[in-house]
């Protein structure tokens, strides 16, 4: 999803991986053609207190059942990286608003490249929908979502990365817990340090996956012996990614959901994620699919990410399996949309507001401040506008006898200071 005042050459780094001890043998078929980006050099005194905290975390890495010797090989390599702790800390000013990302997520040479893919991959793809049931249009959303089909997998090194977060960054006891995952992967032999490459924020391979979740749900497809989601094959990485989806809920044979029309007079307090019907019963209340057809069997609730001048969707059980994977509605849109170009299908019809202004961090937090003193926001003061937040604008909304549609806006934010 690096580290120092100190740049890794590529003899040093070759001298390293070859005492790597049981992970040597690895790294020439895992991205060993990919060169990692070199780190920068770091204060003398955080790249001091970075080898501080390299052996005091020893002893707890050994007593979760990693061997000294994949320790101290691994630990050849951690380096203070600056760039990591900058990234960390780096705040947007402005939030893309949803229909901006997926002109984005969902662009003309996206769909084109998955097109291609999905011709160049159909067996594997078949294969790996047959063993999990995600159909290979999701695989490859999620693909082109995470890395743009394996062109953006990450060059950073994941130990100098994950020890940087875990000594200095604002989650240290969360990425202390993805240091010690990606010292078992080491020590299962999948890969070896020098050529374990990701994110800054140590997210792996073509579909971007945290050590914890390597550990959890990836799989040797292929049968060589190794789970390998680096190298150029991305088919460890397609398989791992289905069976994450699988376990985390995804229904073989289910859509993820449908955009739909809502009928004039639709009560817009059934909004949102909390509320779940059977599609039965909200085409009773005059909700039909975009573009004809009966809506997909199943329960599900209507999201609209845009409020009431925007489109509206009806999720089911398949698209919380997309949020399991990355907890944000435009990302599962992002994905379920993607994957409905892929396989030739219509893309969203309904317009987005475009002409709404675009909030700043400072203004979105105001909204939250601002619900928290009128009782009707109890959350972290943030800027992010999750579930929780929208769930308190449609409250207050209702409380004014305006439409609840928990859409967050300048609107809304005057509304607030009066």
């Amino acid at each position: 999803m690096t580290f120092s005042r100190f740049i890794l050459s590529a003899a040093m780094i070759s001298a390293i991986a070859s005492c790597a001890g049981p992970y040597a043998s690895n790294s020439g078929s895992s991205g060993g053609s990919v060169t990692p980006d070199p780190i920068p050099a770091a204060a003398p005194g955080d790249e001091a207190g970075l080898q501080r905290f390299v052996q005091s975390f020893r002893s707890r890495a050994l007593s979760s059942g990693i061997s000294a010797g994949t320790y101290d090989r691994a630990m050849q390599f951690a380096r203070y990286n600056p760039d990591v702790i900058r990234l960390d800390r780096k705040q947007a000013e402005f939030s893309r608003p949803v229909w901006l990302y997926l002109d984005s997520a969902v662009s003309d040479s996206r769909i084109s490249t998955g097109q291609q893919k999905r011709n160049q991959l159909s067996r594997t793809l078949n294969a790996i929908e047959s063993r999990y049931g995600v159909p290979g249009e999701i695989v490859l959303a999620v693909w082109g979502m995470e890395s743009n089909f394996g062109a953006n997998r990450g060059k950073m090194q994941i130990i100098p990365s994950l020890t940087t977060l875990a000594y200095d960054g604002r989650r240290g006891e969360m990425f202390q817990n993805q240091l010690i995952a990606a010292l078992k992967i080491l020590q299962a032999g999948d890969i070896d340090p020098a050529h374990m490459l990701g994110s800054w924020a140590g997210a792996m391979g073509h579909t971007q996956f945290m050590p914890t979740s390597y550990l959890e749900y990836a799989v040797d497809f292929t049968g060589d012996g190794r789970r390998d989601i680096w190298s150029e094959d991305p088919t460890d990485a397609l398989a791992s990614t289905a069976a994450y989806l699988a376990r985390n809920g995804w229904q073989r044979g289910q859509p993820w959901g449908a955009e739909v029309q809502l009928p004039s007079g639709f009560n817009y307090s059934q909004i949102g994620k909390g509320t779940r019907k059977s599609t039965g019963t909200w085409a009773s209340q005059g909700v039909r699919r975009m573009g004809g057809g009966g809506l997909p069997s199943g329960n599900g609730s209507i999201i609209m990410p845009a409020g009431a001048n925007g489109p509206a969707f009806l999720i089911l059980d398949n698209f919380r399996s997309i949020l399991r994977y990355n907890n944000s509605d435009n990302y599962a849109l992002g994905v379920a949309f993607l994957g409905e170009r892929i396989a030739g299908r219509a893309g969203i019809q309904g317009s987005w507001p475009r002409n709404d202004r675009t909030l700043s961090s400072s203004e979105r937090e105001e909204i939250q401040r601002r619900l928290r003193a009128k009782g009707f926001y109890d959350g972290e003061i943030d800027g992010l506008f999750g579930s929780g937040t929208m769930e308190s604008v449609a409250a207050f909304q209702r409380s004014i006898g305006v439409t609840p549609d928990g859409y967050p806006t300048s609107i809304v934010l005057d509304q607030l200071r009066r």
